[in-house]
């Protein structure tokens, strides 16, 4: 049974390209596409998908690999192939992505409902379910690379969905660009890992970097490469990874992606694009195993953005402003945990922040609309549980503190304290912003945040039963700040500090630093490249001499040898058809003399050719 559903898996994979091409296609040849089709398949694609991936989990408990590939791209010993790599770890994420997915498409056909091309949305979001899907289940990092590609462009597409808006369209520009810095350090790690495998591993076929070879070709690297080298290519990956999962220094994209509706807000920051970094960390976790250093150094980053982001989104006071940076300081407590190997706390965290966050994020109130009281109650829940005081999140907290030190303890107790603080202090502005209603919600958004609420008690259900943990100082810090955070917000202390409020209240300056360097340097090297073209090479007379001597010589060549050629051949079948309009005189002795001599002179050709063979063959 296991085994006929991975041979099959290929094919929830490949349902939401079938579905994008069906939608584009049609619209691009006029064709109407009724939306209720449009829905139904979107949720039926998604769900197919939870159904299989699921199956598989539930019969198959250990990590049973599925691996095929075929050739793709070969140039002498050298091969690139393409195929399937799926384990434990790509199915968990997998079965993550369309839970959240198919609840967010669900959510989304009412609040897209007055959208007059959302048509469009819908081929974008399964076009992105491919993209991640192909990079769960790529077999190699060639592979990986390029549906990481794929997700990045459909990101930038779902967040510019609504182009003809100023800000939108610059929004998700600096997501498209910032992003490219971590994909030209992630494909240089690739490239550079591919060459010293070509030239030094006994077996041409660790030249792909297949992921099912991954303990083989970084020991093989470690030992080949010199350290400085090794340590440069594991930091290039690490750039791309940060890059990807909204990671200090990087993290500015995450705010510029709340310009996005919230259905993609929610699927972006919970389970999708940004987990694509701790994906790919996980598979190349061998690496970093092998330099203690480098470990050290991703628990760092992790618990540098996760402080950051954290007292950043303690002083905004946009809700979807405040979200993105939690993101950004979950994702930190995810990468803190992996620096100290401490993996189940990984998973836990990650799944469990991808039903929270989503479900913040459909839980906020619309622009220029009430928020009914339904909707608030729920934000709430998720806010206790995203702060470590209820469900799944409190578990998933606790995990993290497991065998740490107490300096590192006391740094997650700080950080649970400030999530609590600004998730609370979030909802306590959105009350004082947007009037609370009786009305009821929609059947369809009710119906996906109940499903989010039920898949976050669902799995706190699971860990109390499979993990063992104690309450810990996170749970008592997040606590204190539910019960403070009243007086906090009323007085307005946090604002009155000097110097804090207004470095975290501009993100710690970077993204300005970053606008800074595109404006002054790169527009510099713009002008100097300029000045340098219109001053000296628009001015150098030998080269627009060379230049002009060129472009003669080509039309004297053109117009006297290749136009002459073609205008004497011209005459010359003009001279041919004269001659044989004249024979054409209606005579049939005239015909028979023509026909004698042409067969005369076919005998005298093939006599001639005959002598010839003849005195070859005896000479």
């Amino acid at each position: 049974m296991t085994e006929l559903l991975l041979n099959n898996i290929y094919l929830i994979l490949l349902l939401p390209l079938w579905l994008f091409l069906i939608i584009m296609v049609g619209r691009f040849f006029s064709v109407y596409v009724n939306k209720n089709i449009i829905y139904l398949l979107t949720l039926l694609s998604s769900f197919a998908g939870i159904i299989l991936t699921s199956l598989i989990l539930w019969k198959n408990p250990a990590d049973n690999i599925l691996d095929t590939e075929i050739p793709f791209i070969k140039i002498n010993d050298f091969m690139i192939n393409l195929g399937l790599y799926v384990d434990k770890t790509a199915l968990i994420f997998a079965l993550v992505l369309f839970l959240i997915s198919f609840l967010i498409q669900l959510f989304s056909i009412s609040y897209m409902q007055k959208e007059s091309k959302n048509y469009r949305f819908y081929s974008l979001m399964n076009l992105f379910n491919f993209s991640m899907l192909g990079l769960f289940f790529s077999s190699n990092l060639f592979q990986t690379y390029i549906f990481w590609e794929l997700a990045g462009v459909c990101s930038y597409l779902l967040i510019g969905f609504e182009y003809s808006k100023k800000e939108k369209s610059i929004a998700s520009k600096k997501v498209f660009l910032i992003n490219r810095i971590g994909d030209t350090a992630l494909i240089g790690a690739i490239l550079l890992s591919s060459y010293y495998m070509y030239t030094y591993a006994s077996n041409k076929a660790f030249t792909t970097l297949a992921f099912t070879d991954m303990n083989t070709i970084s020991t093989v690297l470690y030992a080949y490469a010199n350290t400085p080298i090794f340590e440069a290519i594991c930091i290039l990956f690490l750039i791309g990874i940060l890059a990807k999962s909204a990671q200090f220094p990087f993290y500015t994209w995450l705010q510029d992606a709340m310009e996005a509706k919230l259905p993609v807000s929610a699927l972006l920051h919970s389970a999708t694009l940004v987990a694509s970094g701790i994906f790919l960390l996980l598979r190349l976790l061998p690496f970093y195993t092998l330099e203690p250093m480098l470990l050290k150094i991703i628990s760092i980053l992790g618990l540098i953005t996760t402080i950051i982001c954290s007292l950043s989104a303690c002083s905004q006071t946009n809700p979807k402003k405040v979200l993105a940076y939690s993101t950004s300081a979950q994702l930190g407590l995810i990468f803190f945990a992996l620096g100290n190997l401490n993996i189940k706390a990984v998973f836990a965290l990650f799944i469990a922040h991808a039903f929270i966050k989503s479900l913040l994020f459909i839980t906020l109130p619309k622009e220029n609309e009430n928020w009914n009281y339904f909707k608030f109650i729920i934000f709430l829940i998720s806010g206790l549980s995203l702060s470590g005081l209820i469900f799944s999140g409190m578990i998933a907290k606790e995990m993290i503190t497991n065998d740490l030190t107490s300096s590192y303890i006391t740094i997650i107790t700080i950080v649970s304290f400030l999530t609590a603080f600004y998730i609370i202090r979030i909802a306590l502005i959105l009350c004082s912003s947007y009037k609370l209603s009786k009305s009821r919600p929609k059947i369809m958004e009710a119906i996906s945040i109940i499903g989010l609420l039920i898949l976050n008690i669902g799995f706190y259900i699971y860990l109390h039963k499979t993990q063992k943990y104690t309450i810990a100082e996170p749970f008592w810090a997040a606590l204190t700040a539910w019960i403070c955070v009243y007086i906090l917000y009323s007085k307005k202390a946090f604002q009155k500090i000097p110097i804090l409020y207004p470095i975290t209240y501009n993100g710690f300056y970077l993204d300005k630093f970053y606008l800074f360097l595109a404006e002054k340097v790169y527009f510099n090297i713009a002008n100097a490249s300029n000045w340098i073209d219109m001053k000296i090479f628009s001015n150098y007379k030998l080269l627009i001499n060379s230049a002009k001597s060129g472009v003669k010589t080509s039309a004297f060549i053109e117009n006297n040898i290749m136009n002459g050629a073609v205008r004497l051949i011209t005459k010359l079948f003009k001279k041919i058809s004269l001659v044989d309009l004249r024979a054409q005189n209606g005579k049939i002795q005239r015909y028979n003399t023509y026909a004698y001599i042409i067969i005369t002179i076919i005998l005298i050709c093939l006599i001639l050719g005959y002598i010839a063979i003849l005195n070859f063959m005896g000479g």
